[in-house]
């Protein structure tokens, strides 16, 4: 990663390509939640109606649905809160897509679209300012043609705690994740969200001190959970984990290739596209992708090559989700890459001389596992019908979290954000608690188990 910097000081943002050592922090792990979107949200009610200063509330795609319907009710509940206290709270919403006419009309430039506030009601269905009067609150969005949204998502509250959730404010039932930081990484989010959000330069303001001095705890349920809802705390176990914060901009040009035999333009060179890449490189036991899409082909090629090293990959992914726009923006679908990847498995792996058994341990090809994420049969409350949680682990010690697919637009004109935590114990932990909540919720397409 590190010597891919020199060549993203044309990106935006970029503050960190002179020095991309200061990518690397510690964070105190507090919490793994798993379940659809509407759970996730559920469970942020409770972080955002906490708040005592600021909230900074970043997402990409937003639509009518239970997810805004509860950040309404705890924006109302914490207005109410602040007009008690005597202090105004700060709200800074950010979003990237609402429809197609809003992108279609979107201004180019980063500065982005301000709403004012009588439109917060009419265009994005959160409550008036009449019924926010507590609120200081600032709504923006930013989109850039043809195809570059700005797709993180994550929440800081009073600029000491970051939830990262995979989910939108969005209706979609599908199977999500979302881990809450705090310590020295928080820091690093609002550097992502000064610079980028802002368009400003200079010192950021540190966290003003509270006199409960304590951390929202995420009990408040404004509805039943659904039936993949699963949240593991985490604090009393990871304090001070190893930690690389992985911004991906985005980029304008989608590098097509005008002809399918022509090989693939290498990816924007940006942290989170290097870091993967790097780890994938250097894996020597172990590869688990949980991927909504899986079209990239420097993700493709990378996995083909771990497993002629001998690395085992097991990979979980959608068959049937966002068909459309991965078909505008890869050309190709899930479906169609995951049979590519087995035939071109197949074939090497049929194609091994047999050699003694000396040779034969040293030239092992690596186990490929693929599962398509499918609903339980029955229709419980809350079920998924999608998998839409990010999630990569390497040699069972390294975990990525974040907004970025394994999908084409991730990796070559969507903005992305990533976090990597260097932690074995971190990385079977928030592996079972994902393998808990996938049992019966998984098709086996090609491998043995």
């Amino acid at each position: 990663m590190m010597k891919h910097a020199s060549q993203t000081r044309e990106d935006d943002p970029n503050y960190y390509s002179h020095e991309p050592e200061t990518l690397k922090t510690k964070s105190d792990v507090r919490s793994f939640i798993v379940g659809n979107g509407e759970d996730i949200y559920s469970r942020l009610q409770s972080a955002i109606e906490s708040a005592e200063s600021e909230i900074i509330l970043i997402t990409c795609f937003w639509a009518h649905s239970p997810s805004l319907i509860s950040l309404g009710t705890s924006l109302k509940l914490l207005s109410d809160k602040s007009i008690q206290r005597g202090v105004r709270v700060k709200v800074f919403i950010g979003f990237s897509s609402l429809s197609i006419f809003q992108k279609i009309f979107q201004t180019a430039s980063l500065q982005g679209r301000s709403y004012k506030p009588l439109e917060w009601t009419k265009k994005l269905g959160l409550p008036s300012p009449l019924e926010l009067p507590g609120l200081d609150m600032e709504i923006k969005s930013i989109f850039v043609r043809p195809f570059s949204v700005m797709h993180p998502k994550f929440l800081i509250i009073d600029r000491k705690e970051v939830w990262l959730p995979s989910c939108n404010v969005s209706w979609e039932s599908w199977f999500e994740g979302c881990i809450v930081l705090s310590g020295p990484v928080v820091h690093q989010f609002l550097q992502f969200w000064h610079y980028f959000w802002l368009r400003t330069r200079g010192e950021i303001k540190a966290p003003e001190e509270s006199p409960a001095g304590t951390f929202s705890t995420p009990e408040r349920a404004a509805t039943p959970f659904g039936a993949a809802h699963c949240h593991e705390n985490l604090h009393e176990n990871y304090p001070s984990v190893y930690t690389v914060f992985l911004p991906s901009p985005h980029h304008v040009n989608p590098s097509f290739r005008p002809w399918p035999w022509i090989r693939a333009h290498p990816p924007p060179p940006t942290p989170l596209n290097c870091f993967i890449l790097d780890l994938f490189s250097s894996a020597v036991s172990s590869i688990y992708i949980q991927t909504p899409n899986l079209t990239t082909p420097p993700v493709l090629s990378a996995i083909l090559k771990a497993l002629q090293r001998g690395v085992d990959v097991h990979i979980v992914t959608s068959e049937r989700l966002m068909i459309l726009e991965q078909l505008v923006t890869a050309g190709t679908t899930t479906a169609r890459c995951v049979k590519k990847l087995i035939k071109r498995y197949k074939s090497f792996t049929s194609s091994m001389p047999l050699p003694d058994e000396e040779v034969a341990l040293q030239s092992r090809i690596g186990k490929l596992i693929i599962e398509y994420f499918t609903p339980k049969e029955g229709g419980a409350r809350g079920e998924p019908q999608q998998s839409h949680l990010k999630l990569t682990i390497v040699d069972q010690q390294w975990t990525i979290l974040g907004s970025g697919n394994m999908d084409r637009a991730s990796w070559y004109t969507s903005q992305e954000l990533g976090v990597a935590f260097l932690s074995k114990d971190l990385a079977k932990d928030i592996r079972n608690v994902v393998d808990e909540q996938l049992i019966g919720r998984k098709r086996f397409v090609f491998g043995k188990v």
